[in-house]
């Protein structure tokens, strides 16, 4: 498979009005494949839009190096910075349309720039207005628009050059639910219709999990966590990572919750991980039968992940003691016990 990005060895520092040193990027090694929808998330002063703006070349890493293809974009500048920049792009957190010019004209305006006839540009424009639903208004100002067709435009004007790499920067945090909803089918439009690489930079789990194959998890400058998003959902590993999470998911009780249970529930609590299982074995009921306990659901949940199912319920084993053990050895054998709590 080919690559759209690398980040080999990225850091980036910035000096502070007060003399310090601010480290915003810390060694950053990264691959984004060609056609992969890559999120990168991480809470504010994470790093991530940092290391996105690095792709463009509009922020130079102080070390390290940044390729788009087989392209050191960290080492263009001039025309030859130019020319890489039509083939990457960017979709902005606060749109960045001119506010003086028409839909229409924002669109066209990249490219003009790359010396695209006049007949040609109107087609291209059309074709993108039609693209992302926004025919009708191509005459129409920015002021005009609802923040959601803002966005539209910003992603039909990235598009304009037909890049390699759409990179997207915050696109949906100024937006409402519904709204985000449709840019981020608009995103899965363009990459399963132009097969184009997309990077995204959000702090909102639920964009990645709607969007993306693959994820990094960001924290002061670096990256602590990759890997595909199933797996960072099913099995988060930093703290950070769980945060996330977390936030989107509650299948995992808390201390309170788990407290709260025990006061009503005195048998033995035990977390079973579920995921997508290969055959539809019901082995939980199965192993009750067998050991004689009786098993009763007290908190969790399942999603479904990418056409794979994947969650954790927290269960109640009442019986004998010699018979509980033998159940949760069983389970553990089925590999479908995360952890388990003692309480009697």
């Amino acid at each position: 498979m080919s690559t759209a990005i690398r980040f080999e060895n990225v850091s980036k520092t910035f000096a502070t009005t007060r003399g310090r040193t601010l480290t915003a990027l810390d060694d950053v090694s990264l691959t984004v494949d060609a056609g992969d929808i890559y999120g990168i998330v991480g809470y504010s002063g994470a790093g991530k839009s940092t290391l996105l703006r690095t792709v463009n070349a509009l922020e130079r890493p102080t070390s390290g190096r940044v390729f788009v293809g087989d392209q050191e974009v960290s080492t263009l500048g001039g025309a030859a910075l130019s020319r890489a920049r039509q083939r990457i792009g960017m979709i902005f957190q606060q749109f960045n349309l001119l506010r003086s010019r028409t839909v229409y004209k924002n669109i066209a305006y990249p490219l003009r720039l790359a010396g695209l006839s006049e007949s040609a540009t109107l087609d291209r424009v059309e074709e993108l207005l039609a693209f992302v639903g926004l025919s009708e208004k191509a005459l129409h100002y920015p002021s005009q628009l609802s923040g959601g067709q803002k966005q539209r435009v910003g992603i039909a004007r990235a598009l304009a050059n037909r890049p390699d790499v759409l990179i997207s920067d915050e696109a949906t945090s100024a937006l409402d639910p519904q709204t985000t909803a449709e840019v981020l089918e608009l995103l899965g439009r363009i990459h399963a219709e132009y097969g184009i690489t997309i990077l995204v930079v959000t702090h909102e789990m639920d964009v990645i999990r709607e969007v993306c194959n693959k994820v990094a998890v960001m924290q002061d400058g670096r990256v602590v966590e990759h890997g595909t998003v199933y797996d960072l959902f099913a099995h988060p590993q930093h703290p950070t990572s769980q945060r996330f999470v977390a936030s989107v998911l509650h299948h995992l009780p808390s201390a309170d919750t788990i407290r709260r249970i025990r006061a009503v529930h005195t048998g033995r609590l035990v977390q079973l991980h579920v995921e997508n299982r290969e055959s539809n074995d019901p082995f939980l009921s199965r192993i009750s039968r067998a050991h004689d306990v009786d098993v009763n659901v007290v908190y969790g949940g399942v999603d479904e992940l990418q056409a794979r199912l994947f969650g954790s319920l927290t269960v109640e084993l009442l019986g004998t003691d010699e018979n509980v053990d033998r159940a949760i050895a069983d389970l553990r054998a089925a590999a479908v016990v995360a952890e388990w709590e003692g309480a009697r």
